[in-house]
């Protein structure tokens, strides 16, 4: 099977690995040389999106480009605890939640991609795709064009795979958020412990990393979409002085990450066709830290129904049964998630009577249905490259013109 995947980010890496394990020949096109785009932060992988990479064979390198988050606690802004539960797991597993760059995510994704056989090329987006009887014409913007059995849309929440499938498909709304991140030299905070304050202003993340730092991440609620050339440290500062661990980190940050708008999308109704398929943000945008870990479940199941159904279309039928129903639950999950972020005081003081009483009787089965995930799959043999290469070393390349990543020589360190 020819497959093209547009987008080379996590669900697009990933998609190529899972790809590449069933024998599929993969073409991944990437808009952005950089893993992380213009935008880069940190994300955590819970148990499912570790259990999903473990299913491709990239669970290590994950966890050496990573570190591990233990607990979770919830704190009021008047500094109450008001949960202390395992972080992104239940309490039996010891699958322990990793947190890392998203780039670094992505670089290790892709250089997998890479090992495993799959082509990556830079600098192309999508045009334009027809269904042609046999299988799918890609036209790139860059104006190259690729024929293959499948296309996989990989292309984020602005996914122009999407538009294709269906140009009466939703877009991206403003989702009364903004969200900032960084990091600070202090203070001490409890290693291996993920803290969230639910403070006035929004939700305050903030993290230990291993070398000393404290990586934070800040969701500001803001009914009018703001500028995000005037957000500043000193204007968080402002919004979140009633709290004082997201005042002390604040005033001891070193750098911030570049501000983006937080967006919400309506249910996709159509993600697929007969040759064309979704996957990640780009049929399902779900938040509430599960972008990442849904998007590689997603490339895991993709795999699955393909390498077990008889035809590509009873495959991508399947893929989509298989989805659904989880990713539906996923989304609601997030909207009251956001809605708790974003309460206002009554809403908060509900919360704080709500809180300590659920996280201490009722997480755990309120949250087995998505950590305990069982994706049924391991792929038959791991497909190494048919033609080795040499490995590659990315060379400066002309303006704008596509550059193509080769597969790396099989078993030689890279």
């Amino acid at each position: 099977m020819k497959v093209v995947v547009v987008g080379g980010g996590v669900a697009g890496a990933a998609g190529a690995i899972a790809l590449r394990r069933i024998g599929a020949d993969v073409t991944v096109y990437e808009a952005y040389e950089e893993p992380d785009g213009p935008v880069g932060s940190f994300l955590s992988l819970a148990g499912n999106g570790l259990r999903a990479l473990d299913a491709l064979g990239c669970l290590a390198p994950v966890r050496e480009a990573g570190f591990t988050v233990a607990r979770q606690r919830m704190w009021a802004g008047s500094g109450r605890l008001l949960g202390d539960v395992p972080r992104g797991r239940l309490s039996g597993d010891d699958l322990h939640s990793v947190t890392l760059m998203r780039a670094d995510l992505v670089r290790v994704l892709r250089a997998e991609a890479l090992r495993s056989g799959a082509r990556v090329v830079t600098g192309e987006r999508l045009a334009e795709a027809d269904d042609t009887g046999d299988g799918v014409r890609v036209r790139l913007a860059g104006g190259r064009t690729a024929d293959a059995d499948l296309l996989v849309g990989a292309d984020g929440i602005w996914s122009r795979t999407r538009t294709v499938l269906d140009p009466a498909a939703p877009v991206p709304a403003y989702a009364g958020t903004y969200h900032v991140s960084g990091v600070a030299e202090g203070p001490e905070l409890e290693p291996g412990c993920f803290n969230m304050v639910f403070a006035r202003g929004g939700a305050f993340i903030c993290i230990p990393a291993p070398d000393g730092t404290v990586w934070w991440a800040a969701e500001v609620a803001d009914p009018v979409q703001p500028d995000l050339a005037g957000v500043t440290v000193d204007g968080l500062a402002e919004i979140f002085r009633f709290e004082r661990l997201p005042s002390a980190i604040l005033a001891a940050t070193t750098r911030t990450h570049r501000p983006t708008l937080g967006h919400i999308l309506d249910e996709v109704p159509t993600w697929h066709a007969d040759r064309i398929v979704l996957m990640g943000d780009a049929a399902h945008p779900v938040g509430a830290g599960q972008g990442a870990s849904m998007a590689l479940e997603d490339a895991v199941v993709l795999a699955r129904e393909l390498e077990r159904s008889a035809t590509t279309p009873a495959a991508l039928t399947a893929y989509d049964r298989a989805r659904r129903a989880r990713v539906a639950k996923m989304a609601k999950a997030a909207r009251d998630n956001r809605d708790a972020k974003t309460a206002g005081p009554a809403g908060r003081w509900i919360s704080g009577l709500i809180m300590p009483v659920f996280f201490r009787f009722f997480y755990e089965r309120a949250t087995a249905w998505l950590y305990g995930y069982d994706l049924d799959w391991r792929p038959g043999t791991a497909t190494e490259p048919s033609e080795p290469h040499r490995p590659h070393e990315l060379q400066p390349h002309e303006p704008n013109r596509p550059h193509e990543l080769q597969p790396r020589e099989p078993n030689r360190p890279h």
